[in-house]
């Protein structure tokens, strides 16, 4: 699965995916998405495929 993230404010990431959908994730949201996904860290807005 292929997604970009984009940083909207201190405490909420929108992450966009590929077929359209879209989510936007508090920090807290975000590190279990990465984690689930099997990242720990990204930089700001990073197209990041699977």
């Amino acid at each position: 699965m292929s997604f970009n993230i984009n940083r909207i404010n201190p405490n909420q990431t929108q992450v966009f995916f590929h077929d359209g959908r879209f989510e936007t994730l508090t920090n807290e949201e975000l590190d279990e998405f990465l984690l689930h996904m099997g990242l720990s860290e990204v930089n700001n807005e990073q197209n990041l495929l699977e």
